[in-house]
């Protein structure tokens, strides 16, 4: 799932609709999008589903060319939840 610029509590409930059908979600985004995908990640697990564990969070640069030429480095993070086995 990618993460952009809406509402948190939308990524919120995409994140459990998702989770409905499967047992884990990654989201990924880039940017100043960043802090939406760790707060719809802490909410969901928080709030809505808590037996939800962070599996792994991966960190990097991508390297974008904007059509104005040139280039630019822009960080990046994934973060992958799964539900807990019980």
């Amino acid at each position: 799932m990618c993460i952009e610029s809406k509402p948190v509590m939308d990524y919120c409930t995409a994140i459990q609709q998702v989770l409905a059908s499967s047992d884990s979600v990654r989201l990924k985004t880039r940017g100043k999008a960043i802090s939406h995908a760790v707060s719809a990640a802490e909410v969901t697990r928080n709030r809505f589903i808590t037996d939800l564990k962070g599996k792994s969070i991966n960190i990097g640069t991508e390297e974008l060319n904007p059509e104005t030429g040139g280039s630019r480095n822009v960080s990046s993070i994934t973060i992958t939840l799964k539900k807990e086995v019980k």
